[in-house]
């Protein structure tokens, strides 16, 4: 019996995959944080690992490094709503067996794990799709803001425009694409 460990910060989610997993005969271990997902990798040493990326401290960059220290042979997948062909080719180089972009079901992370990284996939192409010139934006916002530890001042420097003008960016939902 595999086991695997489900890293999010996202409690309601973190369960339903849970439960999902469980109910395929899986042992799961959960951890809504960087701290507590070394914790457990320490502790009970799973044979594969679900990470988000963006996760409160800690990023699931951190880790996956951290981990592979630990675990070499923990096969990863890196799970995020705020994927971007930068941050997956980093997660690869770090050690991630793959990049899921969110939503992914059960059955879309199951086969993720079961690729062999080392032949080409067809479906490559459909889950990098091109990002509008709006979401480009919001990721490169997102990301300087994170740099800054969220100090918009300090962030609309970086970025070279008015601090009033990223706050209404901000105050703006995620485009959809």
């Amino acid at each position: 019996m595999e086991s695997i460990l489900l890293v999010d910060d996202e409690e309601h989610f973190r369960e339903r995959l849970a439960r999902a997993f469980i109910n395929r005969g899986y042992t799961v271990f959960e951890a809504a944080d960087v701290d507590q997902a070394l914790d457990m990798i320490k502790k009970n040493q799973p044979d594969w690992a679900l990470i988000d990326l963006r996760m409160p401290g800690k990023s699931g960059l951190d880790l996956i490094r951290e981990a592979k220290e630990f675990l070499p042979f923990l096969k990863i997948v890196v799970l995020t709503g705020y994927g971007s062909i930068a941050t997956a080719t980093e997660a690869i180089k770090l050690g991630a067996y793959y990049y899921l972009p969110k939503p992914a079901d059960v059955d879309d992370i199951l086969n993720a794990f079961q690729k062999d990284p080392d032949l080409p996939s067809d479906s490559e192409q459909v889950e990098f799709e091109v990002p509008s010139l709006a979401r480009a934006e919001w990721e490169h916002i997102q990301r300087v803001l994170n740099d800054c530890d969220n100090n918009i001042t300090a962030a609309a420097q970086k970025l070279g425009i008015h601090r009033r003008t990223l706050q209404r960016k901000l105050y703006k939902y995620a485009p959809k694409k």
